[in-house]
């Protein structure tokens, strides 16, 4: 039997065992010195090494050089951590003085949530402030709170690099990888590739930009157009700051920056589109057509010289929007979807859809940067209507707030906090209005059922409400905020009361569908009712609207809202019951609507044949069941003028009475020739021409002016 040593010490293979050999301290790996490193040779690790000797230099070991790095800026490193420990205060609830005092209308009242309804983004506790993910909630409710804190989307590059800086006792600073950086690189390999929305040649000026300016005094005018007709429903631009730029430019055009001139032109474009014929002509001595493709093409090239596919300039991107805004009549909607897609991504890479990025923007920049992406998505989400797109644009995925309700006035550079709300009636009513309505309408059950069902509440059959519930209630916060005080003989408070009574119908008719669509409650009397009376309100505001000379300088808004799926329900309830009591209203409901259009509907244009033919069907079957029963009926002046104008336009086809049949007219869809086959369930509406007031071709003035006259 073996004993230990007297020393204690274990034997000798003991001591060589693998797991004592494990245990031992590995040697540290000798680093070359200095001269070595620089060489590129493989050192000895002598002191002195041979190639020290040889070279007969000092020999100066490599661990003894510290690292040098490049200076990090110690207010940056302060800032960050000083946001950190905010960040960390906020999050459990702890008052505090912050060193940038927060925009105290970045958490205004706002609507609270159902308390079914909230989408979230998952965030730990430890996210970093402006890297956290963006929390979403609903305000469909009437009471107000505070809104939740805004929080930013990660931003992998920013995360990553934390990452290191955090486990790094000095500087990282030089092992950092920015986004910059990768800007930069990407301009300096692809120099040029604007040219693709437009179809010129990169930085190719088809004609000198100062030639296609209007004179001083004619740019005055425009933009007095533009102050009178566009800037009140639209509010994109600020007009104390912007006038300044503007008579400056004014005076010479010669040395104009890109950006400012690409808006500038885009003015001009909407000033026009404000206009009608006449008035475009009896101003300018020029027809509208002339006028606007000179300055469409004059906005194509101040954009493409703006490089604005890849600006963030805001000049710069609502003049693209106000571009498009101003090709709307004759583009087709999807090409116009698509090119707003555009336009959209780039307020995303701008981050005017996000609060947190919003607020580190001046207090004007902020606010402007809130009037252009919801004016931006409101026009996407009606063009995507148009083009008969599943449009998600007002899904809740983003959370720009609605803008203020405060005057431009109130709004001035030097800002570093937002205005006071003063009043109700300011000059941006109208966009806060309509911006308020879809901000309430992304929320509902109906909307995100219709555009994004993933994000809809789950609801027991117990638990759901009655129909009209949200919007009933949404209706009267809306009337007591704002319409209750409006004046109704101010052209931009009639405006806004009627659009805003008009699209609350719209949606009323849309969440009826949502709700019974599929369902045997759709085909009774009494949900076709309700149907029906959500759409005569829908015609009956439009007519408000068209009829009223208060919205003459307003009317190239309106024409854009044309209630279309509104006449598609009448004109279906008529052919269902064409003989009752709601059929009677319904008919003199469409005979307002239709004159207050008189004046605008191109009779040659496709829409107005679709439009005529839709409305013959129903006649032809009330003309039947009158015809039957053997009661009188008078012709309604709608129909009349429409079977005028078909047979101006089919003269081989005689006269037609009442009760004969009207002449077939081919309204350019193969598969519909006629009006009595017009399917609508099967109707392709993305290929309308959803422009009223202008005819397919200039062959068709002569023959349109001599219907005209007819009508009238």
């Amino acid at each position: 039997m073996s004993t230990l040593p007297a020393t204690g010490e274990p034997p000798a293979s003991a001591s060589h065992s693998p797991q004592a050999e494990d245990t031992r301290p590995r040697p540290r790996r000798q680093q070359a010195c200095v001269l070595c490193q620089q060489r590129k040779v493989r050192c000895d690790h002598k002191h002195p090494c041979a190639t020290c000797v040889k070279a007969r230099v000092q020999c100066v070991p490599a661990s003894q050089i510290q690292r040098r790095r490049k200076p990090r800026f110690p207010e940056r490193e302060l800032l960050d951590r000083l946001r950190k420990y905010e960040d960390l205060l906020n999050q459990h609830n702890i008052k505090f003085e912050p060193l940038h005092p927060r925009d105290p209308h970045r958490n205004a009242a706002v609507q609270k949530e159902p308390p079914d309804f909230h989408v979230e983004a998952s965030h730990d506790s430890n996210d970093e402030p402006g890297t956290s993910t963006v929390a979403v909630s609903s305000p469909a409710a009437t009471t107000t709170s505070e809104r939740p804190r805004v929080r930013e989307a990660k931003r992998m590059l920013h995360t990553m690099n934390q990452e290191f800086r955090d486990c790094t006792d000095g500087d990282s600073s030089d092992d950092e990888v920015r986004g910059v950086v990768f800007k930069k690189a990407w301009d300096q390999a692809i120099e040029n590739d604007d040219h693709l929305l437009f179809g010129f040649g990169s930085h190719q000026t088809i004609v000198d930009m100062y030639t296609l300016h209007p004179q001083p005094l004619q740019i005055f005018q425009l933009w007095q157009l533009y102050l009178d007709n566009v800037d009140p429903l639209l509010k994109v631009t600020h007009t104390p700051s912007l006038q300044k730029r503007m008579i400056e430019a004014a005076t010479n055009v010669l040395t104009i920056k890109p950006e400012l001139e690409a808006l500038m032109f885009g003015i001009y474009c909407m000033a026009i589109t404000s206009l009608t014929e006449d008035g475009c002509r009896a101003m300018f001595a020029s027809s509208r057509v002339d006028l606007l493709a000179k300055f469409q093409l004059g906005c194509q090239q101040a954009l493409l010289n703006s490089r604005f596919m890849r600006s963030t300039n805001r000049d710069c991107l609502t003049a693209l929007y106000l571009y498009l805004v101003s090709v709307r009549p004759t583009t087709a909607p999807q090409s116009l979807s698509s090119m707003l897609g555009i336009a959209v991504r780039i307020g995303q890479r701008m981050g005017i859809h996000s609060e947190a990025i919003l607020a580190k923007s001046s207090a004007l920049e902020a606010e402007m940067g809130r009037r252009l992406w919801w004016s931006l998505i409101l026009f996407d989400a009606r063009i995507g209507e148009m083009a008969d797109l599943h449009a998600t644009s007002l899904l809740p995925t983003w959370d720009c707030r609605v803008p203020l309700t405060v005057n431009d006035s109130d709004l001035r550079e030097e800002m570093k906090e937002s205005p006071q709300v003063q009043g109700k009636l300011t000059d941006v009513l109208f966009a806060v209005c309509r911006s308020e309505l879809a901000d309430f309408v992304r929320h509902t059950k109906f909307h995100l059922g219709f555009f994004g069902p993933g994000l809809r509440p789950i609801k027991t059959e117990a638990q759901q409400d009655t129909e009209g519930a949200e919007m009933d209630s949404f209706a009267k916060t809306i009337e007591d905020k704002c319409l209750k005080f409006c004046d109704p003989d101010n052209a931009l408070h009639f405006m806004t009361i009627w659009t805003t009574r008009g699209n609350l119908a719209k949606y009323r008719l849309v969440e009826h569908h949502f709700r019974y669509s599929g369902s045997p409650l759709h085909q009774a009397e009494s949900q076709r009712d309700a149907a029906l009376s959500y759409a005569l309100r829908m015609l009956e505001c439009n007519t408000k609207l068209m009829a009223s000379p208060l919205t003459k300088g307003f009317i190239w808004m309106v024409h854009s809202y044309f209630p279309f799926i509104g006449y598609i329900q009448i004109i279906q309830h008529l052919k269902w019951r064409p003989m009752s009591a709601q059929a009677t209203d319904a008919w003199e409901v469409m005979n307002d609507n239709c004159h207050a259009l008189l004046e605008i509907l191109s009779v040659t244009n496709i829409f107005f044949k679709l439009l005529t033919n839709m409305i013959l069907q129903a006649w032809e079957a009330r003309e039947v069941a009158y015809r039957q029963s053997g009661e009188l009926l008078e012709t309604p002046q709608l129909v009349s003028s429409i079977r005028h104008s078909l047979a101006l336009l089919t003269p081989d086809a005689g006269s037609h009475g009442a009760g004969q049949s009207c002449p077939t007219v081919d309204i350019g869809f193969p598969d519909y020739p006629t009006y009595y086959d017009l399917d609508m369930d099967h109707l392709d509406w993305s290929t309308i021409d959803w422009d009223l007031g202008h005819s397919e071709t200039g062959a068709f003035k002569h023959e349109e002016q001599q219907i005209t006259n007819a009508l009238r």
